[in-house]
């Protein structure tokens, strides 16, 4: 593996850290979706730095961005596009909608009804969209990165089951600590004044992003084919059918793990391993990843909530005994 492969990941860690404090995890998981194209789900109460977390990402690979901010009134088309009748020719013609980029950040998906939320389903799927008669491919790479409130809050939908499961992966952000949070109000603190047209205004941590990426699409490329490389035993499959099959199995457990759900566990290990410069997967890579490749695919049945029981606390007892 050359040096600027083998660099990859951490150049990108290092342009993130510089701007974002703490978040670990949330990079790291960031890296998976770009290296296998698999679409993530960040949840997490607001002010978590979720949409500056994808904006530091989105700036460290020179990638085309667009964003959309879901709301109660958007229509399928804001996000897909439409056909717009033109006058002088009594022609139709197509316009194209942000969801034609390399990176999608769906900010806040759960506050749009479910119709816009079922608008990206064929394109998180099948990376192409219909407009009038016509499909459209999308450009490669393609991938959506949603954000998501608790559902718990006011103004917002519950993501459906095939939605849901369309998303390779879904973290869920943490407070940060005391630590991390001192230096975060300390970093606001030392932002200063920008001025425009004659006037100023306080600085945010999104005006110190950098522009200039550390990497490009061919370095990505290069990276994508290399994951593809990682070798993964024939027992590492069996633990993924094994463990899916349990979620299906399971006496707290209505809705168990889709196919999907293996295939997101073995191509995620697989970036994890490339990662920490590993040539194959390991246990561990398995058991660091399960959490957030499956705990959104499963769903408890009435008895299990009634007791008591979590989501979390279920995939834990399954990965214990598969120990």
């Amino acid at each position: 593996m050359s040096e600027e492969l083998s660099n990859f990941g951490q150049k990108v860690r290092d342009r993130v850290a510089e701007v974002v404090v703490g978040q670990d995890v949330v990079v790291e998981r960031l890296l998976i979706s770009l290296l296998t194209g698999g679409h993530l789900l960040l949840q997490g109460m607001p002010g978590l730095a979720k949409t500056l977390l994808v904006n530091c990402v989105a700036k460290a690979i020179d990638l085309r961005f667009s964003r959309v901010q879901f709301t109660i009134d958007l229509l399928p088309s804001d996000i897909v596009g439409s056909e717009i009748l033109d006058q002088k020719s009594g022609e139709f013609r197509t316009h194209q909608g942000p969801i034609f980029t390399n990176l999608l950040l769906a900010d806040e998906i759960n506050r749009a009804a479910p119709k816009v939320q079922s608008a990206l389903l064929e394109a998180m799927q099948e990376r192409k969209v219909t407009i009038g008669n016509r499909s459209y491919p999308l450009p490669t790479p393609f991938l959506v990165i949603a954000t998501q409130n608790p559902i718990e809050q006011s103004g917002t939908f519950e993501l459906p089951e095939a939605q849901l499961d369309r998303f390779m992966m879904c973290n869920r952000l943490d407070y940060p600590t005391p630590e991390q949070e001192e230096l975060v109000l300390t970093r606001i603190l030392g932002l200063g004044l920008k001025e425009e047209d004659g006037g100023s205004v306080a600085k945010s941590s999104f005006d110190v992003i950098r522009d200039e990426p550390v990497a490009h699409v061919d370095t990505l490329n290069a990276a994508m084919a290399a994951v593809q490389k990682v070798y993964v035993s024939e027992v590492f499959i069996k633990h993924c059918v094994e463990v899916t099959n349990r979620t299906r199995n399971h006496k707290h457990i209505e809705l168990g793990g889709s196919p999907r759900t293996g295939i997101a566990l073995v191509q995620a290990a697989r970036a994890r391993a490339f990662l920490h410069a590993r040539e194959y997967v390991i246990p561990e890579d398995l058991f660091a990843l399960a959490e957030d490749v499956i705990l959104h695919r499963i769903r408890l049945n009435y008895e299990a909530l009634a007791e008591g029981h979590s989501g979390t606390d279920v995939l834990k007892e399954i990965l214990a005994s598969m120990g």
